[in-house]
């Protein structure tokens, strides 16, 4: 494969809500373009691109496609962008592997694992691109995360990593959002947000797995036009080598919330906003290390936290997460050379989440992750 100095071209694989976000930060990355949206309804997309260049204009509008199979045939496409329900992703993404085309797959990526791993098996095969949509891990904030994690002094030993990432759907989302319907999206607020908790511990744990996991569905709902029921709140908790655990908890029934806190042997670092940046101009991270003093009947506990800003935007902008995963993904491709670790990480996701899923419709009894 040759470096390319030309702009990466997109095609966007369906008009959810999240692609108009992506549409600004493939503009804003600076080196890809989107050249076609696809929709089954050759309409819906070329009001999609309407309402998308009246809001972010780009200089040459893409062109709406009337299938998905036609946009895979593009010889002006390079690389597509599948915001898909989680149901129909397999094919389209082994088919657009088929076609050449580089692959970010929105998350969670499969059904199951034997689906993702032929979805990854098929884009190795092929000499193309995948990668999931979790933004966070592009942030310069992760980086910073994960170098205070590798040195070892400020945090110490990672022991211990929790997570909460929830809100709470209206009457609307509940009767009309695809995210309750089983065929669509199987596993509920497991996939839609779980990933996400799912992907910082692979993150904070330096990519380790853990040896077992137990999870549990704390509620669930039924969709009259649904075939099975879907968690609306799951919480499970993950065992390491070593006596290292983590645990998460994700629902569509409580509040916005999306913090992360990793404990280790000498400090602790916590997150209020590790999914999507609160707004501003630098995202944030709170390092902190207690003493404890004790003198007589004198108790003190003192805080020593220490506040780390890294100058990127929470969204919308160049240095956004979400120009930051396309441009790092558009720099891969025109390098001429695959990034295994994407793939590899996808698939870990997807394993402890299919375990956790697993372990909860077997009443929390434990899973173990061998290998």
């Amino acid at each position: 494969m040759a470096v390319s100095t030309s702009p990466i071209r997109w095609g966007i694989l369906g008009t959810a809500n999240i692609a108009r976000k992506n549409w600004q930060a493939i503009h804003l990355s600076g080196n890809g373009v989107v050249t076609a949206v696809a929709s089954r309804d050759r309409g819906r997309a070329e009001r999609f691109i309407a309402e998308c260049q009246s809001s972010v204009p780009v200089p040459l509008p893409p062109r709406a496609v009337g299938s998905y199979a036609e946009l895979l045939e593009s010889p002006d496409v390079d690389a597509v962008y599948v915001p898909l329900p989680t149901g129909l992703r397999r094919d389209w993404v082994i088919r657009a592997a088929r076609a050449g085309k580089h692959v970010v797959c929105e998350k969670p990526c499969a059904p199951s694992l034997a689906d993702l791993e032929a979805m990854t098996a098929a884009c190795a095969e092929n000499g193309v691109q995948f990668m999931d949509g979790v933004m966070f891990v592009h942030t310069g904030r992760m980086e910073r995360i994960r170098a205070l994690v590798a040195e070892r002094t400020t945090l110490g030993e990672v022991r211990r990593v929790t997570t909460q990432f929830s809100f709470n759907g209206d009457a609307h989302f509940f009767s009309e959002n695809m995210r309750l319907h089983s065929a669509m999206e199987p596993q509920g607020c497991l996939g839609d947000l779980g990933w996400y908790s799912i992907t910082f511990a692979l993150e904070a744990f330096e990519g380790r797995m853990p040896q077992s996991v137990s999870g549990r569905i704390l509620s669930s709902f039924h969709h009259p036009g649904s075939p099975e029921p879907v968690p609306t709140e799951f919480s499970a908790e993950l065992s390491y080598e070593g006596g290292v655990t983590s645990a998460f908890y994700n629902a569509f029934i409580t509040e916005n919330q999306q913090w992360a806190h990793v404990s280790g042997a000498h400090g602790s670092l916590s997150v209020r906003d590790f999914v999507l940046p609160f707004v501003g101009c630098e995202s944030v991270f709170e390092v902190d290390r207690p003493e404890f003093h004790l003198q007589g009947c004198r108790f003190d506990m003192e805080s020593h936290a220490r506040r780390v800003a890294v100058p990127e935007h929470g969204n919308n902008h160049p240095t956004a997460q979400e120009t930051r995963l396309f441009r790092h993904f558009a720099a891969q491709v025109a390098s001429g050379s695959l990034n295994p670790d994407w793939p590899l990480r996808a698939l870990k996701t997807q394993r402890i989440m299919d375990a956790c899923l697993a372990s909860a419709r077997d009443g929390g009894r434990p899973v173990l992750l061998e290998g």
